[in-house]
This record gives structure tokens, C-alpha cells and sequence, in this order.
């Protein structure tokens, strides 16, 4: 494989203008494509063969215009002065719901001056709109119409305001100021680790191009399948992180090689034959990690995993074809443009650098520098045992926001629970008439379900129009981000009526079963995920103990984010520093202001284990490949680890500065969806390069010794020679391998 990834390199080295023409070519034709026909998005939560999917394919059922969850928007009333029962605001009011009859899709307008349509106080109303025939990917524009059709009412001194049943992981992310300031930080990083602007500008150059074709290609993808509106900003945390961090590998290795008087050409074919192997792989297994979310049985989630993949696939072809391209155009003048200031990264032969001595340090004491790392590490994962999964309602939304204001407006007027109702569902066994006095199957039904624990209000039951089927809506005592709300919707489901199947569909139930759905296949998930990793470092390096060993060191790193999301978010211990804003009902203490938890969406961490998995093996499979080769040189494993961590120390240290400064910048968003995954990636990745290949991995691979390149002569002559390494590719005279202990005659790395 490396041959092939050397000729590729060289050829694209040669050919430099045709390569760059057409990287710049698709990157500018697909952005051109996402801005006419724009970027359609659909967080469709349904979830097959669930209790509340089936609530809400029996809501469709004959019982009305609108009954779809996706399309309806209440328009939340407020009067700061007076109340809506006020003669002007009335007719205001009434004029409003005229105006909305005759937009565009609206197929039934519900007036607030029903039963529960107003407050107590007559200051805070709901308009009830439900929509038919309207494009559910654009309920956010079509939110707006309204609010403008309702002008009549905000002339009169009444504030509206739109709420639909989103959460705040299924706004629209807009990206901007958090990708500059990650960006700019990766440039610092890069003038200080190379020394000269030129081959700065090589890593951010790539990265963007890739990020321009992966968003371009997720746009596309956006006409054909449903693309969830987190994928763009996923897509671009990650694209922009792996893809500096490649081209960083790549480039290092070149100006290497140049150092040490290799032709221009030579060193960018040698360059691709090894360090693009390592890219290869390492990009393969965040791939692996991503794919597996396809076992969740949660469309959104799988959908989000291959979606996101699209981006780390743009940014290994890139750096194995367009990196090449770009050295071999630059030739010798990649160090042009020096900054006096700035260091430039060690030569692999040149004096011991701090990282070497590290490694050299830890090759004395490997128990010692174990036994310590190990009690560091449990520290860090151990608030993982306290972390606080449940739905992410829009009260923990930014403030000023529309979401944020409609939840806090519907709670004052209406309580914690009716931002979260219940649509309870029966399906009969025979058919009824939804005459007054309702049939005695109602009757029984709404008993029930009023005088269950937690609820708070239960409108007057629906029958539909075959008579098969009857719908009541509840209200909660609690806010939808409460785990009591979880446990009423299990005790409705609970009910028992002779004559009907109670089914329980909204907000907080889809949730529910989203939870539960994720939980009872998160083992599957990670045993997927770890396996076929281990498999593709097995194929790379042959040798198992290697394999295993790193697939437990990603695990380790990962109990460490999440130990820094339980103290953040579920401890509350940094809510208020990373931005978010203490829901309405915990506004009253300063206690409560200060240190406030966050509840962490249940699909949250899986989707952080597939990324972080594949994000850590990166590091792990540079570290491997460094090593690899200089045992191969010397045969000793104790100067090869310390050799190893002293020629990659740097060049992994830099690469995880920037990644974890883009991920920071991330934190920034208003999205609490996007502070979390910005603070567990961040954490992650600075964990797994400092802790993890820093001191964990050189005193395990010191003490292990030659069993670390141990293979089973069976297992050797089975496996296919996978190498990533490029041993043929560096010229010269070659050293004699050592050979695998217990390997044959085919061991090869």
C-alpha cells in the first residue's frame, strides 16, 4: 500500500496545477450549488417500532388538519400592560387569526380565548396554528410568516412570539465566528511549530478546501436524505481538526526529508508512501467509529455518523493528493517566509529534544510513570459516574432567542409541564361515536389518565373519524428536561382500559424511547467500534498486543471526557463559564445561577465515543508508526519508545493544540448541543495526547518489550501485508528488520 500511496503522491507532485485546478474547481462549484439551491435540513426523530412513533402515526389518523407534531407553531401572546382581554388587544388579537387563516398552509388556527388557551392572569395567550402541506425542513421560515401575518396584534402592544416542538439540537446552527477563531489559532500554532509562513498556510489551505467540498457534498445529500441540521456543524468541528492535523503530518515529514538533502520530488513521493499511510488509517478508523452509529436503530443518529464521516473522508483525500500537489508546486520555497521568532520542528536525527527525553525518562521508570498515570487518569473519569443523561429542552436554550422566550413565556402563564405535553393515544377495539355524553371507553380513559401521579391538566378527549381511535392531551407537572417527566410518561403507558391500547407519543416520550433505544444498543455500538479498530491496526502493524492495547487506551481517554462533562454540565461546576444560561425555574436562587446542571442528551455519548475513538486512534497510529520504524532499525524496544515519543512528541502535541483550540472555539456557540460536544472533544484529545501517548503508552510498550510485536505464526501468514510505515520508500541502504517474536518468515510491519 505504501508503494501505490507513493506513486500517487509522486504523481500528484508532478502534475500540481491539474490536482490543485480541481480540488479549487470542486470545492468553488459545490459551495456555488449549496447557495442557490440551498441546504435543506429534517431532524426527523422517528423512531420505528417505538411506543410514541406509533402515537404519532394514529395522531394522522383521521383526527384533523395539523396533528403532526412537525406542524404545528403556537405563537405565545404576552402584554406587558393590561391584559389580552382588553377591548383594543381583543380585536387586535382576532384580526391576527383572520391574517394567519389566509397564509400560506395554515389549515386550522386555534384561539386563545378557549379553555387553556389563556392564563390566570389574562396577560399570557396561545395561538394555535397547524400547518398542512408545508415543507417541514422549513418550519423556521414558516414560524416567521406567521409572526408577520400577526402584525395586527404586535401594533397593539402585544408581544408574539413562536414555539414549535423543536429542542435545541434541532435549530439551525449557523456557523461564522467560532470557525475563524479556530482557524486563526491553528495558524499561530503552525507559524511557531514550522518557523515560516509559507508552510503555515499549507495545512490551512488544505483544511479549508476540504471543508468546502464536505459541506458542498452534505448539501447535496440534504435534496436525497434526510440531513439532521447538527451535520454541518459536526462536519465542520471534526473536517477542520483532521484536516490541519494531516496535512501538519505530512508536512513535518516532508520538510524532514528536505532537510536531509532529499530531492524535492523524492522526499514528497517518500512522504506519502509513509506518513500518507498513517493518514490512510488513521482517517480509516474515524470512519469505522462514525459507521457504526448504524446500529443504534436511531435513524437521526446513524444518519448523523455517515454524514459526518463524508467530512473526515474529504480531508484524507485531500491531504494524500492535494498536500502532494501543493509541495511539489512549492519545491524548496516551503520554507519561505521565515519568522525569526518561531522554532521549527526537530529533525528526526538531529539533538534530543524534550520529548525525547521524556521518552528516554519514562523508559527508566516505566512502573512508576504507570502506576501514576493510572491513578491520574481514574481521577479524571471518575465524575463519569455522575453524569445526567435526559432531553435538552429549550430552556437551557440562549437567551433573547425566540425558543428561549416562548418556553419562559408558556411556563410563567401555563407551568413547568406545558412546554412538554402529553399526547396520550388509544387505539379501540370497536368502533365508537364521539358524541356527548362520550362513550364509557372515554370516559374511563381520561379518568385515568387525570388521576395519574404527575399530571397536571388533561384537555377534553378527541375521537376521529373512523371512531377506532381517541386522543387526549395532558400536561405534566414538570418541565420536558426533568426526569420526572420521563416517569410519568411511563406510568400513562401504564394504564390499562378494557377495550383500548394506550399509546404515548410528544416531546418528552419520543425522548423517552430515544433513550432507551440508544441504551439497549450502546453495547453493541462500542464492541462494533473497538473490534473492527483493533482489526484495522492489526492489519497495519501485525501485531495484537499493539492492537488491544490502543483500543484500551482510547477507552481510557474517553472516561476522562466524560469525567469533564459530568463535572461541566451535570455538576454544574462550569455551566456558567462555558455560556449557558440557568433555565427559568432555577432563576430564583444565586446559588442556582451560579452552579446549575445540564441535562446531556442520551444519543450525546455515544455520538462522542464513535468520535473520540477514531480521533484518539489517530495519534495512537502516528505514535505506532514512529516507533515501529525505529525498532525496525535498531531492535531495541526501550531506545525505539523513547526514539518514537521524541520524533512525533511535537509533531502530535502542535496537531492537538489545534485541534483542541478548534474545538474550543466551538464552545462559543449559543447551542448548549454545541458547548457539549466542543468541551468533551476538547478534553478528550488534549487527555489522549499529553496523558495517554505522553507517559500511558511508552511505559506500557517499554514494559511489554518484544511481545509488543508478537504475532502467532498462523495469524501472520493469514493476514494480507498491509504496510503503512514505507520502509522501501526511504532510499539508501536498509536495515535489517528484526522479525516478530513468534512470527514466521512472512512477518513483516
Amino acid at each position: 500500500m505504501s508503494g501505490l500511496l507513493g506513486r500517487l503522491g509522486g504523481w500528484c507532485a508532478r502534475h500540481g496545477w491539474i490536482v490543485l485546478t480541481l480540488w479549487v474547481l470542486a470545492a468553488g462549484l459545490l459551495t456555488a450549488g449549496t447557495l442557490v439551491w440551498g441546504r435543506p435540513v429534517n431532524n426527523d426523530v422517528s423512531i420505528p417500532g417505538t411506543d410514541a412513533q406509533r402515537a404519532h402515526e394514529l395522531m394522522r389518523e383521521g383526527f384533523g388538519p395539523g396533528y403532526d407534531p412537525g406542524g404545528t407553531v403556537q405563537l405565545v401572546l404576552y402584554t406587558a400592560n393590561g391584559t389580552l382581554i382588553d377591548k383594543s388587544r381583543k380585536q387586535a388579537v382576532e384580526q391576527s387569526m383572520d391574517a394567519l387563516r389566509r397564509t400560506p398552509h395554515v389549515a386550522e388556527v386555534e384561539t386563545p380565548y378557549r379553555v387553556g388557551g389563556m392564563s390566570s392572569s389574562m396577560r399570557i395567550g396561545m395561538i394555535t396554528v397547524r400547518l398542512k402541506g408545508q415543507d417541514t425542513t422549513k418550519l423556521a421560515q414558516t414560524s416567521e410568516q406567521l409572526v408577520t401575518a400577526a402584525a395586527p396584534a404586535v401594533r397593539a402592544g402585544v408581544e408574539v412570539v413562536p414555539s414549535d416542538s423543536s429542542t435545541p439540537a434541532d435549530k439551525q446552527i449557523k456557523t461564522g465566528a467560532s470557525e475563524i477563531a479556530g482557524v486563526v489559532f491553528a495558524l499561530l500554532v503552525l507559524l511557531f511549530a514550522f518557523g515560516t509562513l509559507v508552510a503555515a498556510l499549507v495545512p490551512i489551505f488544505t483544511a479549508l478546501i476540504s471543508i468546502g467540498v464536505g459541506l458542498g457534498l452534505i448539501a447535496v445529500l440534504g435534496h436525497v436524505v434526510d440531513v439532521p441540521s447538527t451535520a454541518s456543524i459536526l462536519a465542520t468541528m471534526i473536517g477542520l481538526g483532521v484536516g490541519i492535523d494531516y496535512a501538519l503530518f505530512l508536512l513535518s515529514r516532508h520538510r524532514t526529508l528536505l532537510a536531509e538533502g532529499v530531492p524535492v520530488q523524492e522526499a514528497v513521493r517518500r512522504t506519502a508512501a509513509s506518513s500518507g499511510g498513517a493518514v490512510l488509517f488513521a482517517g480509516g478508523t474515524v470512519v469505522i467509529a462514525l459507521s457504526a452509529l448504524m446500529f443504534t436503530g436511531f435513524p437521526l443518529l446513524r444518519t448523523l455518523g455517515w454524514i459526518t464521516g463524508v467530512s473526515v473522508v474529504c480531508a484524507v483525500l485531500t491531504s494524500i493528493t492535494l498536500v502532494p500537489a501543493l509541495l511539489g508546486l512549492l519545491g524548496r520555497r516551503i520554507d519561505a517566509l521565515r519568522l525569526p521568532l518561531a522554532g521549527r520542528l526537530a529533525r528526526r536525527d538531529g539533538p534530543a529534544t524534550g520529548w525525547a527525553k521524556l521518552g528516554a525518562w519514562v523508559a527508566r521508570r516505566p512502573w512508576r510513570v504507570l502506576a501514576v498515570t493510572v491513578v491520574v487518569l481514574v481521577a479524571l473519569a471518575a465524575p463519569a459516574v455522575t453524569i445526567k443523561l435526559g432531553p435538552l429542552d429549550n430552556g437551557y436554550g440562549d437567551k433573547g432567542t425566540p425558543a428561549r422566550r416562548a418556553y419562559e413565556l408558556i411556563e410563567a402563564g401555563f407551568g413547568l409541564g406545558a412546554n412538554g405535553g402529553l399526547v396520550v393515544v388509544a387505539e379501540l377495539d370497536r368502533k365508537i361515536a364521539g358524541s356527548t355524553p362520550p362513550d364509557p371507553v372515554v370516559q374511563v380513559l381520561r379518568q385515568r389518565v387525570e388521576h395519574t401521579d404527575g399530571v397536571a391538566f388533561v384537555a377534553p378527549p378527541e375521537v376521529n373519524e373512523n371512531g377506532r381511535s381517541v386522543l387526549i392531551q395532558a400536561v405534566p407537572d414538570y418541565a420536558p428536561s426533568d426526569p420526572r417527566a420521563l416517569d410519568v410518561v411511563k406510568r400513562v403507558r401504564a394504564i390499562e382500559v378494557p377495550g383500548a391500547r394506550v399509546h404515548v407519543g410528544g416531546q418528552v416520550a419520543g425522548l423517552a424511547d430515544a433513550g432507551d433505544r440508544i441504551m439497549g444498543r450502546t453495547p453493541l455500538v462500542v464492541g462494533i467500534v473497538v473490534l473492527l479498530s483493533a482489526l484495522l491496526l492489526l492489519l497495519a502493524f501485525r501485531a495484537p498486543l499493539v492492537a488491544i492495547k490502543a483500543a484500551v487506551m482510547n477507552l481510557v481517554s474517553l472516561g476522562a471526557a466524560f469525567g469533564a462533562l459530568a463535572v461541566v454540565f451535570s455538576q454544574g461546576l462550569g455551566s456558567r463559564l462555558v455560556g449557558m444560561d440557568p433555565p427559568p425555574s432555577a432563576e430564583g436562587s444565586h446559588l442556582a445561577t451560579l452552579f446549575f446542571s445540564v441535562p446531556i442528551d442520551t444519543y450525546v455519548p455515544l455520538m462522542l465515543f464513535a468520535v473520540l475513538f477514531g480521533l484518539s486512534m489517530d495519534y495512537e497510529v502516528f505514535l505506532l508508526t514512529s516507533v515501529r520504524q525505529a525498532y525496525a532499525r535498531s531492535g531495541d524496544n526501550r531506545s525505539a519508545v523513547a526514539e518514537g515519543l521524541g520524533s512525533t512528541g511535537r509533531v502530535i502535541t502542535s496537531a492537538a493544540l489545534i485541534m483542541v483550540a478548534v474545538f474550543t472555539a466551538f464552545i462559543a456557540y449559543p447551542d448548549p448541543l454545541v458547548k457539549v460536544f466542543g468541551v468533551g472533544l476538547a478534553v478528550a484529545v488534549a487527555v489522549d495526547a499529553t496523558l495517554i501517548r505522553g507517559f500511558l503508552v511508552p511505559a506500557t510498550m517499554v514494559l511489554l518489550d518484544r511481545l509488543n510485536w508478537w504475532i502467532p505464526r498462523r495469524l501472520d501468514r493469514i493476514l494480507p501485508n498491509l504496510s503503512i510505515e514505507g520502509h522501501e520508500e526511504d532510499g539508501g541502504p536498509a536495515e535489517a528488520e528484526p522479525e516478530p517474536v513468534g512470527a514466521g518468515r512472512h512477518a513483516r510491519a
